[in-house]
C-alpha cells in the first residue's frame, strides 16, 4: 500500500476528477490525500478521501463560495484575469503551506495538476516522484496547437504556426506574475528554474482525460504521455431529481456547469430556441438561479438546481453546454453531439474540438440567439454524422479505461521502485 498525495486547482472541473482517481486507488488498498484550502475538505471526506487543510491564514472557511461566486458572474478577459489573480494566491499558499503538510502526512507519491504546477515543484522539493494528471486541454506546447485558451483552429501553416506563438507569448505575459511566484520558491528550495510549463510536468507519466481523436494532431508528446479518457468512478453522492416530471420524450440536456449557471438570459435563450421541439428540455442551473428565475424559465423546460449527469445523457440526443470539459467528455461517453457556446477559461478551444471533430456545433457566445441556437439544433437533429462522430468518440473513451487505467499506469510505477527513497518499502 502507498500513500498518494493531491495537488489540483479547488474548483469541481479539477477535484472531481481526482475524486474518482483517488477512489480508484483506494479501492487498490492505497491511501490518498487531498491538500487544499478548507472548503474543498466536504467534497473529499464525502468520497472517503483524505484531507488536509492548507493556507488557513489567507483561505479560511467561505473564502472559495464566495471567490467563485464572483467569478461565475464574469466572462471573456475579465474572468481571465479574475482567474489568473486567483491561481497566484493559491499558488502561494501551495508553496508556503503545502511541504510541511506533505511531509507530515508521510506521502510517498505526488498526483499533481498539469494547471497547478506548484505541485509538481513541492514534489521535487520534498524529493518525491510525480504524476502530472492533465484534467484540463493539455499544455503541451507544439507549433501546430493553438493556445488552451484560444477559439483558433488547428491548422498547419506557417501563418498559424506564427499566430500561435504570438499567443503563447501572450499567455506567458499574462501568467507572467504566477510564474514568478513559483520561481522565487523554486530557487529558494534551490531548484532548477523552468522556462515554459512543459518543464513543470512529470517525466515519469502525464495522464490526459482526452482521447487522441478529441484532441488536435500532436507530434511532440512525451513517451510518458498517456490518453486514457474521463476520470470516472461510482460516486456516494445522490442527486434528487423529479424523474417523474419526464414525459417520455427524448431530452436536450442543457448546463453551463459549476462556476457560469447564474447566467439567467443564456439559460433563456435555451428555453426559446427549444420551444416547440419534439423532445423535452432539461437544464441544470448548478443551483446558481434565484427561484423567481427558474420558475421564469419552467415553461419550456424541466428545470433543477443539479441533475444526474450521466444519467440524463443516456436518454439525451443533444446536449447544450458551455464547453466545460467534464461535460463534453461525459456527454461524448454517452455518444451524445454538442451545441457548445463556450464563455470563458479553456471553454473556446475546447468548444472548437467539438467542431473539428465533428460532434456538434459551435455559437460563440457574442453570436447567441435563439434562432441561431434553433437552427444549430436543427442541423444536429437533422444530419446522422453528427451522433456517428459521438458515438466514435464513445467507443475510443470506452476502450481508454479512464480511471482503472491511470491507476494501472500509476501501481506500475509503483511496482518499478522509482523514486530513491524506494517508496515501497512499506508495501
Amino acid at each position: 500500500m502507498a500513500r498518494f498525495g493531491v495537488i489540483t486547482p479547488p474548483v469541481p472541473g479539477h477535484i472531481n476528477p481526482f475524486v474518482a482517481l483517488g477512489g480508484e486507488l483506494q479501492r487498490r488498498g492505497h491511501e490518498v490525500v487531498f491538500f487544499q484550502m478548507a472548503d474543498v475538505g466536504p467534497r473529499v471526506t464525502h468520497e472517503g478521501l483524505g484531507f488536509q487543510a492548507i493556507g488557513q491564514s489567507d483561505h479560511p472557511v467561505g473564502s472559495l463560495p464566495e471567490s467563485l461566486r464572483t467569478l461565475g458572474t464574469l466572462s471573456g478577459l475579465a474572468a481571465l484575469r479574475f482567474t489568473i489573480a486567483a491561481i497566484g494566491k493559491t499558488t502561494e499558499m501551495i508553496c508556503r503551506d503545502a511541504p510541511a503538510a506533505v511531509k507530515a502526512a508521510g506521502v510517498q507519491m505526488m498526483l499533481v495538476d498539469q494547471t497547478e504546477p506548484a505541485g509538481g515543484s513541492v514534489a521535487e522539493y520534498l524529493g518525491l516522484p510525480f504524476v502530472t494528471v492533465c484534467n484540463a486541454l493539455a499544455l503541451n506546447r507544439e507549433p501546430e496547437i493553438p493556445p488552451p485558451f484560444s477559439a483558433w483552429s488547428f491548422s498547419g501553416t506557417a501563418l498559424a504556426r506564427l499566430r500561435n506563438r504570438v499567443g503563447y507569448a501572450v499567455a506567458d505575459a499574462l501568467m507572467h506574475p504566477v510564474k514568478t511566484t513559483l520561481e522565487n520558491n523554486r530557487r529558494r528550495w534551490g531548484l532548477p528554474l523552468r522556462k515554459s510549463t512543459d518543464q513543470y510536468s512529470s517525466s515519469l507519466a502525464q495522464i490526459s482525460q482526452l482521447v487522441p481523436g478529441f484532441d488536435y494532431p500532436r507530434k511532440h508528446l512525451p513517451e510518458c504521455f498517456h490518453y486514457v479518457g474521463p476520470l470516472r468512478f461510482p460516486s456516494s453522492r445522490s442527486v434528487e431529481f423529479p424523474w417523474e416530471r419526464l414525459d417520455g420524450r427524448p431530452l436536450i440536456y442543457a448546463t453551463l456547469g459549476t462556476l457560469q449557471g447564474s447566467k439567467e438570459g443564456i439559460f433563456r435563450c435555451f428555453s426559446e430556441a427549444c420551444e416547440g421541439l419534439p423532445l423535452q428540455l432539461v437544464i441544470s442551473h448548478g443551483s446558481a438561479l434565484t427561484e423567481r428565475q427558474a420558475e421564469a424559465l419552467s415553461r419550456n423546460a424541466l428545470v433543477v438546481p443539479y441533475a444526474p449527469q450521466t444519467e440524463l445523457l443516456s436518454r439525451a440526443r443533444i446536449t447544450i453546454t458551455h464547453g466545460g470539459l467534464n461535460t463534453v467528455l461525459d456527454s461524448l461517453a454517452a455518444a451524445v453531439p454538442m451545441v457548445a457556446v463556450p464563455i470563458a477559461f479553456e471553454q473556446p478551444a475546447i468548444a472548437k474540438r467539438v467542431e473539428w471533430s465533428g460532434t456538434g456545433e459551435v455559437i460563440p457566445l457574442r453570436k447567441l440567439n435563439p434562432k441561431k441556437l434553433r437552427a444549430a439544433l436543427d442541423e444536429i437533429l437533422a444530419n446522422d454524422r453528427y451522433a456517428a462522430k459521438a458515438l466514435d468518440m464513445a467507443r475510443a473513451i470506452s476502450a481508454g479505461g479512464g480511471a482503472k487505467t491511470a491507476a494501472d499506469i500509476i501501481d506500475s510505477l509503483l511496482h518499478k521502485n522509482i523514486d530513491n527513497h524506494n517508496i515501497n518499502k512499506n508495501l
